[in-house]
This record gives structure tokens, sequence and C-alpha cells, in this order.
């Protein structure tokens, strides 16, 4: 038994450790938050506690969804229920980033400006970092299921959808919660957005878009780039020779 949980451990070392350093992050968050409110006796960033509990759900769903997904019975009965209350519930994860501004209205009340930058970056980060990781889990299912081509579509189509969540839940003050409790009033609201857009919104979908498809395909790419040299790293010179292109082959490609 012993031995079962130590080749577990070695195993999903990585996994266990990314999720170890977002309960800290989230700890130091509460904690930052915590100390304000007891130097300050305001509950001034006390709601993003309650952002990162809402961050935490897409994280979540889309976790026991990747785990459930390698059998094909729960792939087609679960999987998209799972997935439909992860798309409601994303959005509030990278939506932690427009709580910076509000450092323009109350950063500096009753605490240095400089710790409430700590707080709410930290705090935002966190909220970005499980919605990248929630978002890469998805898009693993979605790969081996219909394709590298479809899973990249579903990454670009995914970062659009939130961006404008984003903004409802912005500026027009909807969230994951009404279109769950009250749907066919929160879709024609919706609808409306969507038929008549205005330009702060357009503008502004676009821009997180490409924010939020910078972030992920940065650590995407990063997570890559240590799986290569991983490879590399147990290679040997052999391995590593029949791999590299001769010279012959570099100079008739032009390389």
């Amino acid at each position: 038994m012993l031995n079962r949980l130590k080749n577990f451990t070695h195993r999903n070392r990585h996994n266990i450790a990314v999720f170890i350093l977002l309960n800290l992050a989230c700890l130091a968050c509460i904690l930052l938050v915590a100390a304000r409110v007891a130097y300050t006796d305001t509950t001034r960033h006390a709601g993003l506690i309650w952002n990162l509990f809402l961050a935490w759900i897409p994280f979540i769903l889309a976790y026991v969804a990747h785990a459930i997904s390698w059998k094909r019975i729960w792939l087609y009965l679960v999987i998209p229920v799972v997935a439909f209350l992860w798309l409601i519930f994303f959005p509030n994860a990278p939506y932690m980033l427009t709580d910076l501004q509000d450092l323009a209205r109350s950063g500096g009340v009753g605490a240095p400006l400089w710790y409430d930058v700590i707080i709410v970056v930290w705090c935002s980060w966190t909220g970005m970092l499980l919605g990248v990781i929630s978002l890469y889990l998805m898009q693993d299912i979605v790969m081996r299921t219909f394709g590298r081509w479809v899973g990249w579509i579903f990454v670009f189509v995914i970062s659009a959808a939130s961006s404008f969540g984003i903004y409802i839940g912005r500026f027009v003050r909807l969230n994951s919660w009404d279109i769950l409790q009250n749907p066919a009033e929160t879709a024609f609201e919706i609808l409306g957005l969507v038929i008549d857009p205005s330009m702060r919104l357009a503008a502004f979908t676009a821009l997180y878009t490409f924010f939020f498809l910078f972030v992920f395909l940065l650590l995407y790419s990063f997570s890559h780039m240590l799986q290569e040299q991983k490879v590399l790293a147990q290679s040997t010179p052999d391995q590593l020779a029949s791999t590299q292109p001769t010279y012959l082959e570099r100079e008739k490609n032009g390389e």
C-alpha cells in the first residue's frame, strides 16, 4: 500500500505540486485580506475571497471531467453536463483581472497602496491561473475526442466567449447564478447585447480575448518546453544524433 502511494505520488508529483501551490496562493490571499480587515476595521477587498471561490468552481469541474474522460461511457453521458456547468462558471476565473480597476477608486484607503496592489494582483493572478489550467484540461479532452485542430478552435472560442462573459459580469452585472436561476430572462438580455453591441463591448471583448490567449499560449509553450528539455536530458547521444538533421540535410533545406 505504501509503495503504491509512493509510486502514485511520484507519477503525479507535478499535478500535486500545482494543486498545492494554488491552494497556498489562495491561503496567502485570504490571510492578506484578513490582515487588512483587522488593521483597517473595514471589509475592503473582502469580495475578492468570494471571487476566488467562484474561480475554483471551473477548475474543479474541469479536473473532474478530465479524470472521468478516459472512460468512454462517462465521456458521452456525464461530461456534456459537467462541460455546460464549466462553461457557465469559467468566466469567473479571468474575471478577477477586472478587479484591478478597483485600485484606481479605493486603493490606499485605510491601508498603504502597495499593500492593496499585492492583494489585488495576487488574487487576480491566482484566478487567471485557475482559469488557464481548467481550459488546458478541457482542451485535452476535446483534442483526444475530436482532434488537435478542434481542440485549438475550442480554446479560441472559449477565450472569446469568456471575455464576453467578463464584460457582462463587470458592466451589465449579470453572473453565473443568473443563468441558472433565470435562464430565459438572462438569455434575452444577453441576446440584446449580441444583436446590438456597443463599441465598448467590442473593444473589451477583443482585447481581453487576445490577452487571455497570450497568457494561455505562453504557459502552454513553457510547459511543453520543459517537457522537451526532460526528453533531451533522458536521451542518449546516439538517440539525439538520430533525431537531428545531418549537415547535408540542413544545407539542402537552406538552414
